[in-house]
């Protein structure tokens, strides 16, 4: 059976455990949905290297398509200079978010795909109002449609974390850049 083409969705992915429900939800919601994992800001290296393979075995599992942009560190800390010392959920994260939500809409125009979300959104840690804002303006600068979804809703992250666990992917203990790595409390 054909797919429409109204129906594909690309789907920003910040990691693994983040992108589990959204993807079922999607699917659910009748959309054909590839993921693109574009994270530059994530620090170091191998750090984005296990949350890449985590991705991969999750698509994989659920046999959806994953694009993989490119790493490239020096792309976030342009964005990010000056604003090193903002606070968590300052205008750093912003300037992440509007970085890799831009990305991702340059991507959906490539793919000729028109509609674009990101599963960073289900992290209780992050805005979902500022995440939205973002990518409307960008969605509306690109002639794309963002989708706001609120994967948090009717128990997302809960839902996202019984997949993570259940396939035994990687799990994080802070948000991706260098800035957001708290020191281990013994």
């Amino acid at each position: 059976m054909e797919q429409r083409k109204d129906n594909k969705i690309l789907l920003h992915a910040c990691c693994g455990i983040c992108s589990a429900h959204p993807i079922n939800y999607l699917r659910e919601a009748g959309y054909d949905v590839n993921v693109y994992f574009y994270n530059p800001n994530i620090f170091p290296r191998e750090e984005y290297l296990k949350r890449l393979e985590a991705e991969r075995i999750l698509c994989k599992k659920y046999n959806v398509e994953l694009i993989e942009g490119d790493y490239r560190p020096e792309d976030f800390q342009e964005a990010a200079k000056g604003l090193e010392n903002e606070p968590e959920k300052g205008k750093r994260c912003d300037k992440c978010f509007e970085l890799r939500l831009r990305k991702t809409a340059e991507k959906a125009l490539g793919l000729k795909i028109e509609k674009f979300t990101t599963s960073i959104v289900i992290s209780p840690h992050k805005n979902y109002e500022k995440l939205t804002e973002i990518g409307t303006r960008i969605a509306q600068e690109t002639n794309l449609t963002y989708v706001g979804i609120n994967f948090r809703k009717n128990d997302g992250f809960l839902k996202t974390n019984k997949i993570s666990k259940e396939l035994n992917l990687y799990r994080q203990h802070y948000c991706g850049c260098q800035y957001s790595i708290r020191p281990e409390v013994s």
